[in-house]
């Protein structure tokens, strides 16, 4: 790994763990405020993101008839990869801007349901060395490469204490199925500055999801670290902009009218923003990538036949088609944790989606 990427906080060297289990390494990393500083944002850049936020808060609040299109990685494991796929994505989002807002997927931590690979953040050698030090500081530089390209990123937010590190960076965020009915991830996301969708359990239930949404548009009380990585009692004021994922579950798909339906009625009854997004991919697609465009395909069947509650999708893609186990010898630009769509695929789907809707568009002007 190259010796450019570590911050000026070097970790110090790591303590075997004994055999009881118990914590026994000690590392020390840098405090979000000095990695931030270390990485830091132009006025441009800043400016850029808030810009591009509002943008999506627009969406979700129907202000903005585009449709919302979260899409990348799986996971981002490769800098050249992730940065040659932000370009071609640029250059889509640039060509259907009119009727879709184009996000870029950097998910740079992974949920295990066991044990596995946790991230870029995690373990950017993908070796189990797991400098951590030298994952944020990738990570970072990372982010601020890719939105300095003028797209706006997506990230999945799994490890509350990391947040801090790259949350300036980010315009749209998620929380996992497995981490929606978490207390800490809602005290979290109440004081994030981003839109962030939850998504729906891992059974398929909505419930927990719209039980977070209200959770986390109000200000909260909760034990965190402030600026200079000290234990603070921290104070939030809420997020108004979340909104529902469905991502499937356990019993099937739940992308289908009537399911759409079911989640767009029980929204509205609880008070909380009917927006929803569908994740093409996980079990909504039957963990099959090449799934993926039927399942774009029918939300906009549905976005055109009214169901204005649809205002977003997100899309499992990469560079090439598929995944890989990590090994010493990975193939370029193909993802090493859930399989993704591939660029070629990706893109003609997509662009026949922007067609379908500037169609529609057409149609409504010179009604």
């Amino acid at each position: 790994m190259n010796a450019s990427l570590h911050t000026n906080v070097a970790p110090m060297d790591a303590r075997s763990a004994d055999a009881s289990g118990k914590v026994s390494t000690a590392r020390t990393l840098p405090t979000a405020q000095a990695l931030k500083n270390a990485i830091a944002l132009d006025r441009t850049l800043t400016d850029q993101i808030t810009a591009q936020r509002d943008a999506i808060r627009a969406i979700l609040d129907g202000r903005d008839s585009r449709l919302l299109v979260v899409t990348g990685p799986c996971s981002i494991h490769d800098r050249d990869s992730a940065l040659e796929y932000a370009r071609r994505l640029k250059g889509l989002a640039d060509e259907v801007a009119d009727t879709m807002l184009l996000v870029m997927r950097v998910y740079v931590e992974k949920p295990r349901t066991t044990v596995g690979w946790k991230g870029l953040v995690y373990d950017p050698c993908l070796d189990g060395s797991d400098n951590m030090a030298e994952g944020l500081a990738t990570t970072r530089r990372l982010m601020r490469d890719i939105t300095a390209l003028g797209l706006p990123i997506a990230c999945e937010l799994l490890q509350p204490m990391l947040s801090a590190y790259m949350d300036d960076l980010i315009s749209w965020a998620a929380v996992g199925a497995r981490t929606t009915e978490s207390q800490i991830h809602r005290e979290m996301v109440s004081a994030l500055p981003m839109p962030t969708g939850f998504k729906n359990g891992t059974d398929g239930g909505i419930q927990v999801a719209i039980d977070a949404m209200g959770a986390s548009r109000h200000g909260h009380r909760y034990p965190g670290l402030d600026e200079n990585g000290l234990p603070a009692l921290l104070h939030s004021s809420g997020n108004a902009h979340t909104h529902l994922v469905l991502r499937g579950g356990h019993g099937g798909p739940n992308y289908d009218e009537q399911s759409v339906e079911r989640a767009s009625r029980a929204l509205q009854a609880a008070g909380v923003s009917t927006a929803i997004m569908v994740d093409c991919s996980h079990a909504n697609s039957h963990k099959d990538p090449a799934r993926q465009p039927l399942v774009l395909d029918e939300v906009i069947r549905q976005r055109l036949a009214g169901a204005t509650s649809l205002v977003g999708v997100m899309l499992e893609s990469h560079l090439e088609t598929g995944n890989q186990p990590i090994s010493d010898t990975l193939r370029y630009g193909v993802s090493v944790t859930d399989g993704c769509l591939g660029w070629t695929d990706s893109e003609h789907h997509l662009r026949l989606a922007a067609r379908r809707l500037s169609e529609r568009l057409l149609v409504e002007q010179y009604a």
